[in-house]
């Protein structure tokens, strides 16, 4: 029976990780969870579409308001004990006051916008992270392909609500009503 373990040569330190990224001149990004860094691919034309709509109308909404929206250049820190993340989500907002340069660690609202190569992980690696966020109040999962969303909610105790077509849909963590397929074109 052959041995399938695979040796891990080098695990990085949150700091070291950050010391990499920030100011990374190849502009290639990755997502760091517990000692282990990740590459992100790019992403399609509808995913930047979709996720460029909703940054639009959520910048426009919050000016003159303490809450800032971030695109995905912009990281997430998630941590828990020694449990140490960073993720690039598509779209967060912070309302807090923040000190870090690179990185949030207090949004009310992250957004993923799904593919199939990022779906899995984000359903559920991600989904489970985000929400040991304390500030975190909503995690949005936006379909690429057609007019669909989930939205999960810390006051409904993350359970899952669906939202396509016509439907309209306030992110309560910001006050925002969108209708969803206005975010497809």
């Amino acid at each position: 029976m052959t041995n399938l373990a695979v040796k891990i040569e080098h695990i990085l330190t949150p700091e070291a990780y950050l010391l990499q990224e920030n100011d990374n001149l190849m502009e290639a990004r990755h997502e760091y969870v517990n000692g282990l860094v990740y590459a992100m691919g790019g992403a399609s034309r509808e995913h930047n579409r979709v996720s460029g709509r909703l940054f639009l109308r959520l910048a426009q909404y919050l000016e003159g308001t303490p809450c800032e929206p971030f695109q995905s250049d912009m990281k997430v820190k998630v941590q828990r004990a020694n449990d140490v993340r960073f993720y690039y989500p598509d779209i967060h907002v912070a309302c807090e006051d923040e000190t870090d340069r690179y990185y949030n660690e207090r949004p009310c609202l992250i957004v993923e916008v799904l593919s199939d190569s990022t779906q899995r992980i984000d359903r559920t690696e991600k989904r489970l992270a985000y929400q040991m966020l304390e500030s975190l109040q909503e995690l949005v999962l936006l379909s690429q392909e057609s007019p669909y969303l989930e939205i999960y909610r810390r006051r409904t105790e993350w359970q899952r609500e669906c939202f396509a077509g016509d439907d309209s849909v306030t992110l309560e963590s910001v006050g925002l009503t969108v209708i969803v397929e206005e975010l497809y074109g």
